[in-house]
């Protein structure tokens, strides 16, 4: 089954009704009966008579601070301390069936945000009507408070542990109240990571840290050409290797190749050395990212499919005073997270158990239970810490590897990615092209608008069937391309086309999806436009905007008021009506750009640049975001997901690009793919928009601004358009 791109990865945005349906776990009513000693009103808590809370967390931990925030949430309604709250990783099952434990699309908090706060307050209202009924009171005199009912009027208390039994023989209320937000105690402040002290000292356990007894270690030749295969292999001298256990092909995931399983990791990477392997290049052999590109441009030529179209934008250019056009391009890009893919599988007779740092563990299930014609209770998938995610561990390609071979060999085996493995062999955000023209009045008003977007679908979803290509509006219904789809701007005239063309680089979701190489074409386009009718590129983007309505794209509803917003703000926070001056040695400049996500938040960034004279040295000092992402649930934690999307975002603007030849990704580590570093890192500033509107999630939403702000920075201070990520020096010098 294929599934939309949207659909797939902001289906967290739906997981309230989700998580609704599987509210009440299976058995509450017989635990009731039997009077148990741990009082569970639904699948997510339990409180047992020693007063301890647990809460099962149902997203993947991966740097975003979901193991502080959603305890947040629960704490919230509850009135406990979140420090109390112990918390276990939910797993795929009968406990959790219907609750979605997929981690993506920035969905973990605005996903959970009701359905967690309702699971608490379910729970304390069950605690206080079994107080109420202890004391032989009206429960209205009764209230929580720090893991305690308090009968106010005696001032009588009582522990929720002692109270544990009591609760679970209530009827849960069908219909909880919540929380007024005037009355949030935790929701809203500057929450600690409680995971951060773990994490800091090398005590928290990531995939890569599992360990199961009798284990052994594996590492893979992966075959390095896209679509090659094994074509044989000689085992005999890796087998003589000390420690060498096993030498097995393997066949599933999305590279394939030949796996040496050994006693520990030294060992299996010396048997690999020793391996030899002939490999079947397949029909891929000859790819050339750089002939990719030009080929992606050729079909500029191309009608493609409609995907916006608003007045008649071809005849406005036949009217207008001056014409603009310009094309930009975005590369290939690896996530290149610092936990390597990896996966810790047991396969028995009967039975599965997996350990893996997956955004997917529901995927995972499945798959086995697929595969092997197991029954579910006989696969157990444990979500570990992920080292970073950014979407490529949304694909499980890693676990059906690790589980084949564990199947081999008939023993528990952690199969690991070496770094090489992972910058060559995973899921890539696929490159693109985007031609822009604007057609322009004599006083610079822009009458027309015409974007015309050439990218790949991402092979996750798997290729469109040559139906699926009839229907022409298959990327529109999507709301794809995101960026060029949702273009905010109130043009009179506007059109905006894709041309799909694919090449056989496996493509994946990466953080911010669509989004960076369309934001980033849209807003540097804008920023030339301001140039070429003499405008102020702030003040052009806030007249475009106005007069501030609500823009609505199918299910999107794009609040042009609250872009505004934090485009005002932008401009007052960084003095942006006084130029940067310039010294004898650099020149700076300052550059802005914006983007609604979805219509579910709104993020304006400004960076400043300076730039050495002679054109070789490129520093960003400072980039101010600003944004309106509705109910901010911790502001440590947002303030953290903004400098982390900031930094992402100059990485691929500064660096990052995956480059292919002959068949093969050239880039093996952070020495050739290159990932900002603490001594050219900028000032981050973050500047939020106070807000009721509901929270939106902010895990990839800092990102799509950087490269245009960057890009436009840098032409205000050189008089240099880069329409070519990176941003390099030597770019710059051509």
């Amino acid at each position: 089954m294929r599934v939309s791109r949207r659909a797939f990865l902001n289906a967290g945005a739906a997981a309230g009704a989700g998580l609704i349906v599987g509210f009440r776990m299976p058995g509450v009513a017989q635990a009731a009966d039997a009077a148990p000693a741990a009082f569970r009103p639904n699948a997510y808590i339990e409180i047992s008579p020693d007063d301890t809370i647990t809460l099962w967390v149902t997203r993947s931990e991966m740097g975003q601070g979901v193991r502080t925030t959603l305890p947040v949430l629960l704490a919230e309604e509850l009135e406990v301390d979140p420090g109390r709250v112990r918390l276990e990783q939910a797993m795929p099952g009968a406990r959790f069936k219907g609750i979605r434990l997929r981690t993506s699309g920035s969905g973990s908090s605005s996903g959970t945000f009701r359905a967690l706060r309702l699971a608490g307050a379910t729970a304390r209202e069950m605690l206080i009507a079994a107080a109420a009924q202890v004391w032989q009171v009206d429960r209205s005199s009764c209230r929580a408070a720090l893991g305690s009912v308090i009968h106010t009027p005696s001032g009588r208390t009582l522990g929720y542990g002692r109270l544990a039994g009591a609760a679970a023989r209530q009827t849960p209320p069908s219909d909880p109240p919540l929380k007024d937000a005037r009355n949030f105690r935790l929701i809203g402040t500057r929450v600690k990571r409680t995971d951060g002290p773990a994490i800091v000292r090398g005590g928290a356990v990531y995939g890569i840290d599992v360990r199961v007894p009798g284990m052994l270690v594996a590492v893979m030749e992966r075959c390095p050409y896209l679509g090659g295969k094994v074509a044989g292999f000689d085992a005999s001298k890796a087998l003589a290797t000390p420690g060498v256990r096993h030498v097995v092909p393997i066949k599933s995931g999305i590279s394939t190749g030949v796996a040496v399983a050994a006693d520990n990791t030294w060992a299996a990477l010396k048997g690999r050395e020793s391996l030899l392997v002939t490999w079947d290049p397949g029909p891929n052999r000859d790819f050339d990212s750089e002939r990719f590109i030009r080929t992606m441009e050729e079909a500029f030529s191309k009608d493609g499919y409609p995907i916006r179209r608003d007045g008649d934008a071809e005849g406005a250019m036949g009217s207008a005073a001056t014409t603009l056009e310009a094309v930009y391009e975005y590369p290939f890009q690896a996530h290149a997270p610092l936990e390597t893919m990896n996966c810790t599988a047991d396969m028995r007779k009967e039975s599965c158990e997996v350990w893996a740092p997956t955004q997917t563990p529901e995927t995972a299930f499945n798959d086995i239970i697929k595969t092997y014609g197991l029954p579910p209770e006989a696969v157990q998938v444990h979500t570990t810490l992920l080292g970073g995610g950014f979407g490529r561990r949304l694909f499980v390609d890693y676990v059906h590897e690790a589980v084949e071979l564990s199947k081999a060999i008939g023993k528990p085996v952690q199969l690991l990615w070496t770094r090489p493995d992972d910058m060559r062999h995973g899921f890539f955000h696929p490159a693109s092209v985007d031609r822009l023209r604007a057609g322009l009045s004599a006083d610079g008003t822009v009458l027309a608008w015409l974007h015309k977007a050439v990218g790949s679908d991402l092979s996750m979803f798997g290729l469109p069937s040559e139906e699926e290509k009839k229907d022409q509006q298959r990327y529109a219904k999507d709301g794809s391309p995101w960026g060029a789809y949702d273009n905010p701007y109130g043009f009179p005239a506007m059109k905006v086309d894709y041309v799909p063309v694919d090449s056989p680089v496996p493509t994946g979701a990466w953080r911010a999806v669509e989004y960076p190489s369309r934001v980033f074409a849209r807003e540097s386009f804008i920023d030339e436009i301001a140039r070429a009718g003499g405008k102020d590129p702030l003040r052009l983007r806030i007249d475009l905007l106005r007069p501030g309505n609500i823009l609505e794209l199918g299910d999107q509803r794009i609040d042009r008021g609250r872009m505004i917003k934090v485009l005002e703000i932008a401009r007052d926070k960084t003095g942006w009506a006084t130029p940067l001056s310039s010294t004898k040695d650099r020149l700076r400049g300052r550059g802005v750009a914006v983007n609604s996500y979805f219509g579910e938040s709104y993020v304006a960034e400004v960076a400043e640049v300076s730039v050495a004279r002679d054109l070789g040295d490129l520093r960003v000092d400072r980039v101010a975001c600003v944004v309106d992402c509705g109910v901010a649930i911790n502001l440590a934690g947002l303030e953290g997901q903004i400098e982390s999307g900031i930094t992402w975002g100059l990485s691929a603007a500064l660096h990052g690009k995956i480059d292919f030849r002959d068949g093969r990704a050239l880039q093996e580590s952070y020495t050739d793919f290159e990932v900002m570093r603490m001594d050219e890192s900028p000032v981050i500033e973050t500047h939020l928009v106070p807000s009721q509107a509901p929270p939106s999630g902010f895990g990839e939403h800092s990102v799509p601004p950087v490269a245009p702000a960057v890009a436009n920075a840098v032409f205000a201070a050189t008089g240099r358009r880069v329409r070519r990520l990176p941003i390099t020096p030597a770019r710059l010098r051509a």
